[in-house]
């Protein structure tokens, strides 16, 4: 009998609670760890349609890589759209976990996980953690390419590796010797990016400014989006927990989608 304070634990052995950046809030989010748990809804975020779809599919526990408590909420009100989440949960006893910038930043997690689905080799962590033995975990990854590519190859291998139709591309040069790899909203690691060398960056969540320097400064960016690239890379990393407990379904939410559309 599988509990859901085990599959915690895996995913705690594998990326640490204290590797999350400052800000961040990982870890149980709502409901009993105690609970015994059959099947697990993996999401990136908890929306109302990703509680709903868990309840359709009576899964007890859900697993989102965003967590749904970013800072201390003043009130838990049906009419707010937090408050209305927590009270689903709670009403459909759906426990809510979330591994953030933690799975962002260990060894093999997300950001190792898209450099090796694009097929390159990460020879260097760009922010190191600086908890001693967690040396190699950190936010970032750079890839110095044994032969160059040009960045319209680079940006054709993005998308069909990230299942991706529509990106934003900042053309600082024509080829790529160095490439910076950082999952989600990366805008503030572009100057350790840059200082390593970088001449390419992929990452999502890129303001207008920083776009146009860069692109004066002869550094190309690959704005690939916060949701592509994160979810399939987050389903990828967790997927030896389906090893662990083969007793336990996981699930990969139909609901969670990028909230951005192209016209």
């Amino acid at each position: 009998m599988t509990k859901i304070k085990d599959i915690i634990r895996e995913i705690e052995k594998f990326a640490p609670k204290c590797l999350q950046e400052d800000y961040d809030n990982v870890g149980l989010m709502v409901g009993d760890d105690e609970k015994e748990v059959k099947r697990v809804l993996l999401s990136l975020d908890c929306t109302n349609d990703a509680i709903e779809e868990a309840a359709n599919l009576k899964c007890d526990f859900m697993i989102t890589h965003h967590p749904l408590f970013f800072r201390k909420p003043k009130r838990i009100a049906k009419k707010d759209l937090l408050g209305n989440k927590v009270i689903n949960l709670i009403k459909e006893d759906i426990t809510l976990y979330s591994c953030h910038t933690n799975l962002d930043s260990a060894k093999d997690g997300i950001n190792e996980t898209i450099v090796k689905m694009l097929g390159f080799n990460s020879c260097i962590t760009l922010e190191p953690n600086k908890i001693r033995n967690y040396k190699e975990d950190g936010i970032g990854r750079l890839v110095k390419l044994d032969n160059p590519i040009s960045l319209n190859n680079l940006v054709d291998l993005i998308k069909k590796t990230l299942n991706i139709n529509n990106m934003r591309i900042v053309k600082g040069s024509e080829m790529v010797t160095t490439l910076a790899i950082i999952n989600g909203s990366g805008q503030d690691l572009f100057p350790l990016a840059k200082s390593f060398g970088a001449d390419c960056i992929i990452t999502g969540d890129t303001t207008y400014h920083f776009a146009l320097d860069y692109k004066e400064m002869g550094i190309s960016i690959i704005d690939a989006g916060h949701f592509s690239t994160e979810y399939l890379a987050f389903l990828k990393t967790l997927e030896f927990l389906k090893k662990e407990f083969n007793d336990v379904e996981f699930i990969t939410s139909k609901t969670c989608q990028d909230p951005y559309e192209f016209t």
